[in-house]
Parts: structure tokens; sequence; C-alpha cells
């Protein structure tokens, strides 16, 4: 089995494949103080977890980092406690089969990268990925399948977070689609302004990209993704479709051009 491991700003994701199927999945908090050996837990804990098999069934790793302190250490963790298993980590010199078409390639996120493989990979180019995770981001396709740039916003947790932190009568609310734009209340009023205002974000930085991508509007896939999407994009006029899984994806995709 494969294991797929996308570690972000605010949250690390694991999956195991058995080949193309995605088997399991778990969403855990990304911790910077953690040890080689405390992921290492971590993941036995998880996969003991489960009836499909446990660290020892596992013949193959991928992972893309986004917090270099804990690259370091999972890829101590590899070399500790997974030696024999072969391991693909996303970084400089790693075949992904997608030509980076920026001012500095070395500047654009592994999980980018990634995220523009697999949605090449399941839909074909020109694409548009929208990615809620810490930032929001958004990442053009090619008809080629190049990665020709993106944009970066506050991701919807930060917006509350400082909005909660720098207004006095203003607090943290559970982010669920409000009954109205019009709110009657402090708190549908918060959740209209992040559920509507993020859809109407996500909507115009996304129709700006499909008219710089190609004269043909209805040729572009919009593809959203991140443990965040679900909050918004029922509220998105631009998505064409939602596909959680879409990095460990690419992570499966990088490991069979790399160690398969």
């Amino acid at each position: 089995m494969l294991l797929a491991i996308d570690v972000g700003n605010s949250e690390t994701v694991f999956g195991l494949f058995e080949s193309d199927e995605l088997l399991e999945h778990w969403r855990v908090g990304t911790d910077t103080r953690r040890t080689a050996d405390e992921w290492s837990v971590v993941l036995r804990g998880l996969l003991d977890g489960t009836t499909l098999g446990g660290p020892e069934d596992i013949d193959g790793i991928a992972l893309c980092c986004s917090v270099p302190s804990v690259q370091h250490e999972m890829r101590d963790m590899f070399r500790r406690h997974f030696g024999d298993v072969a391991a693909v980590i996303v970084e400089p010199g790693v075949k992904t089969g997608v030509p980076i078409r920026m001012d500095n390639p070395k500047e654009v996120g592994s999980d980018r990268i990634i995220n523009a493989l697999a949605a090449n990979h399941l839909y074909g180019g020109p694409a548009v990925v929208v990615d809620f995770g810490t930032a929001t981001t958004f990442d053009a396709v090619s008809v080629k399948g190049e990665y020709v740039g993106g944009a970066i916003a506050p991701g919807i947790d930060i917006s509350v977070d400082a909005l909660s932190r720098r207004g006095a009568q203003l607090h943290m609310v559970e982010i669920v689609k409000p009954r109205s734009a019009i709110a009657k209340n402090t708190t549908e009023a918060l959740r209209s302004g992040i559920v509507f205002g993020f859809a109407g974000q996500v909507d115009g930085i996304v129709d700006r990209m499909v008219s710089e991508l190609t004269d043909s509007p209805d040729d572009v896939t919009v593809v959203a993704t991140g443990g965040l999407a679900s909050t918004v994009i029922g509220e998105c006029e631009t998505v064409d479709l939602h596909e959680p899984w879409l990095t460990l994806i690419g992570l499966r995709l990088v490991f069979e051009r790399n160690a398969g």
C-alpha cells in the first residue's frame, strides 16, 4: 500500500492507497513541535485503528510539505521507522511532469504543483484549482498541463480569527450557511459575510483567471479542494467539481513517476 502525506500549515492529511483506490484517510493538526518519533506514534496509531493493515504493509510513501521544520522530522521518521520503504518527497529534482511557467519556479509550493498535476490528470487542461486551506490559493493550469501561475488570499480560518481578535464585540462562530444575506443578529451577520464574501471572492478571481487562460471559458474546469471547501463552494457559481483528495491523488501520481 502507498501512504500519501500532505502536510499543510494547519492540518496534515494522510491517505492510504491500494493501486489507484483511496482506501482510508485521516486529518490531524500540524504541530511543529512533534518529533520524528512522535509523528511515528501518531501514524502507527491511525494505521492500527484500521482493518486494512499495519505499518508493515506500507510499501511506499509520498510526501509534500509546506512546513520546513515538519519536513525535516518527516524525513527523519522515514529513515528511522520506515527505512526499507521507498519514499518520495516532493522537492526540487523530483519528477512531476508539470512544466512550471513562473519567474522563479522554486517559489511555488509543492502542494500547488501536485494539485495542478492531479487536476490535469483527472480533468485535463485548462483548469483552475481552488484550494481552501490556511490560505485560499488559486492555481491555473494551461491546456498543455503547464502550471502558469496563481493567486493567494487569506484563508477562511485566518480571516475569521483576525476578525474576532480585532473586533471588540465580535466573536468566533461556527461557519455554516447563513439563512439570508441580510442578517438579523451578529452571529448570522458574521456567517453571511464569511460565506457569501468568500464565495464572491472565489467567483471574482476565478472569472479573471479563466478569461486570461482562454477565449473559451466553457473549456476550463474549476476544481475545489482543501479542508474548508465544503463551507463555501455551495454558494460559488464558478466551481465545477469538488475533489477533497486532490493533493493525495497527485502524490500517488508523483510516486508512480519517481519510484513506482
